[in-house]
């Protein structure tokens, strides 16, 4: 495939170094990668965003980022806001059609949660993959909490017909308790989706070659080659 979503069950559960960590994988497989993040909040003008972050840790540098909002809300929210335009679907689609042309592998990471209004009449996540065919991996936290929000996320893709490619938890304990232990066979049952793999704590502040050698050891091997290395 060469569109990929990347989605969370909430915000701050680690979408972005999932998001770099996937893109370094293919870019050792030896696919080029391109990475859109279609609106950014929270974040000034000039001031480094998530995709400065994917770039750093990745090495991808085809990063494209639609629109800016500074206050951390949801994109339309923050958009009505600040005055400034809200993100189009349409506008979103034509861009990430055009990265998939010069690119082996477009990573498109959502904001938040799968239903979160990204822009212009309302639209979400679910929108966006239904409009470019592309399936969906969703992130998720560790521990307790994380069966509800992931099984939420996962009934609402599978309810609009996209394609679940699979659920990586976004940050793993040094030290896992009992309900993060419990969850590496709950989350699968629940969901019915593979876990495809899990990044430890702390790997977003790892040096960028450090992070590219381990990026693809975090993933399920058949998964990652089945699902990134295969167009």
């Amino acid at each position: 495939m060469s569109i990929l979503m990347v989605t969370g069950t909430s915000t701050d559960v680690g979408k972005t170094v999932v998001t770099a960590a996937l893109a370094a994988a293919a870019r050792e497989a030896g696919l080029s990668v391109a990475v859109c993040k279609p609106a950014q909040t929270g974040v000034a003008p000039g001031e480094p965003g998530d995709l400065a972050e994917v770039t750093r840790l990745s090495g991808v540098t085809a990063v494209v980022e639609l629109a800016r909002y500074p206050e951390p809300l949801a994109p339309d929210t923050a958009a009505r806001r600040s005055g400034l335009p809200m993100l189009r679907c349409d506008d979103v689609v034509e861009t990430v059609l055009g990265l998939a042309d010069r690119h082996d592998l477009v990573l498109v990471e959502g904001a938040g949660g799968v239903l979160v209004r990204m822009g212009a009449e309302g639209f979400t996540l679910v929108d966006l993959a239904l409009a470019l065919g592309a399936p969906a991996v969703v992130v998720a936290a560790a521990g307790l909490g994380t069966l509800n929000h992931t099984e939420l996320t996962t009934r609402a893709l599978a309810a609009a017909g996209i394609a679940c490619a699979g659920t990586v938890i976004g940050s793993w304990p040094d030290e896992p308790g009992l309900a993060e232990r419990c969850n590496l066979d709950d989350l699968p049952a629940v969901t019915g989706v593979e876990l495809a793999g899990s990044i430890p704590a702390g790997s977003g502040r790892l040096d960028p070659a450090s992070f590219a050698a381990s990026a693809s050891t975090w993933f399920d091997g058949t998964w990652l080659k089945t699902t990134i290395t295969v167009r």
